[in-house]
Parts: structure tokens; C-alpha cells; sequence
């Protein structure tokens, strides 16, 4: 978990590509096959738009993606 949360940290430097402002890590709440997960990812504040890094989406996510998918 701890190397999940230093890479969301890396990308707070980076900026909403809609409206400009800075990302910050926030919770937010992923809806997948009926199931509900909340974890801390990076965010924009203003319009809402959730940063998913690639190594969480073809990791983690594809994980727990396909543990759902076999129950």
C-alpha cells in the first residue's frame, strides 16, 4: 500500500487537463460489477475528474477486476 501511495504522490504536480488546476489526492468511491471500493487517488477539486495511474488500472484494478468476474 505504501508504494501505491508514493506513486499517487508523484503526480501531484500535474494539472487538470479540462480545467487547469492542481491535482490533489482525495477519496473516491469505484462502482465495479455491484461492488463498491474507496481508495485515495488523485483528483481535480473543481470539476472532479479522477487521475486512475496506469500501474493501479493494469494492476491492482485488473486484479480485484478479475477476482469479481470469477465469483
Amino acid at each position: 500500500m505504501a508504494q501505491i501511495v508514493e506513486n499517487i504522490e508523484r503526480f501531484l504536480d500535474w494539472t487538470c487537463a479540462s480545467c487547469g488546476k492542481k491535482l490533489t489526492v482525495g477519496k473516491v468511491d469505484i462502482d465495479y460489477l455491484g461492488s463498491r471500493f474507496s481508495v485515495e487517488l488523485p483528483k481535480c477539486e473543481k470539476c472532479g475528474l479522477v487521475m486512475i495511474p496506469e500501474e493501479l488500472a493494469l494492476g491492482k484494478m485488473l486484479e480485484v477486476e478479475q477476482m469479481l468476474e470469477d465469483k
